[in-house]
């Protein structure tokens, strides 16, 4: 059993207390202790987060979210975390029998490439086949399985994807769209034509990135819409389709920084980290801001940490 939950400065200190005469040698990272208390671990984070682990997890953590409630008036559902745990598996079981179109999108937290959407649609029939081929969320995996799997999956799933490269993005945020606003039109283009093309499912999904709300005010002037849509979060582990989706737009988002990489002769960098804002500089020197137009999101704040390269 694993119990966590967040405590009290008050309460951390007298944990910190009571167990320093049972810690272990090695703390994990970013834990102010793990201790051995009888049957339990019990793991103290930084953050104020506490994790008991073992057969009597609950014991102890019931003893502490009681002194909790004794030193800060906090009530602590210690079985909180389980209900949800439970929940989610429940909400898995459901969706991931059921026949699906699903989309995902890759590409919103890197400087270079560009944005890739794919709506994917699984039959109940193909779920076997998603199993056995290893299909998870693209993040889960190393880029070396999406190139094997991949192809696969674009030749065998019934798919539809849109690429928004960085000029049209770019435009997209001076004319004021935000990113969730460009998300949820994509995710729309794409359900659209998967369900022209897919008049038979039991669902519709896309993992929550935005309130149900304002995903459809963000969509509201488009001509065409997709409104029975199931949102959820971590929809690429509880539905095959969106997991497939996100499969699909990760391989074709790696082919396109292969591309970009070759017609600058140098390898593009995924992410948005500090080494990134070098390579911005060095590409801006060879070849303009023009350049970096075409091949990055200009609103990202690597445009502006650049200028201190140049």
């Amino acid at each position: 059993m694993t119990i966590v939950f967040k405590v009290s400065d008050k309460l951390k200190e007298k944990m910190i207390e009571y167990y320093t005469p049972l810690r272990r040698e090695k703390t994990p990272p970013y834990a102010v202790f793990q201790a051995m208390d009888a049957d339990t671990i019990v793991t103290l984070y930084e953050s104020g987060k506490v994790m008991f682990q073992g057969i009597s997890a609950d014991i102890d953590a019931k003893m502490w979210s009681e002194m909790e409630q004794k030193l800060t008036g906090k009530k602590i559902n210690i079985y909180e975390n389980e209900k949800k745990k439970e929940k989610e598996k429940k909400e898995r079981t459901v969706l991931y029998k059921k026949s699906t179109i699903g989309s995902d999108e890759v590409g919103t937290g890197d400087y270079f490439g560009p944005i890739v959407v794919t709506a994917a649609y699984i039959p109940k029939e193909q779920i076997p086949f998603i199993d056995e081929l290893g299909v998870r969320d693209s993040k889960t995996l190393t880029d070396a399985k999406i190139m094997e799997i991949a192809p696969t999956l674009i030749k065998e799933v019934k798919h539809c994807t849109f690429i928004l490269k960085n000029k049209e993005y770019n435009k997209y945020q001076k004319m004021g769209f935000n990113m969730n606003k460009i998300k949820a039109i994509l995710h729309n283009k794409v359900l659209v034509e998967m369900k022209k093309r897919t008049p038979s499912y039991d669902a519709i999904v896309v993992d929550q990135f935005v309130y149900p709300q304002k995903y459809f005010e963000h969509i509201k002037e488009a001509i065409e819409k997709v409104n029975d849509i199931d949102f959820t979060t971590k929809a690429e582990s509880k539905c095959a389709s969106v997991a497939a989706a996100s499969c699909i737009s990760r391989y074709i988002f790696l082919l396109q920084m292969d591309e970009l990489s070759k017609e600058l002769s140098t390898p593009l960098l995924k992410g948005a980290g500090e080494d990134v804002d070098k390579l911005a500089s060095k590409i801006v020197q060879t070849y303009g801001m023009e350049k970096l137009e075409e091949i990055a999101k200009l609103n990202f704040k690597n445009t502006e940490k650049l200028k201190q390269y140049l």
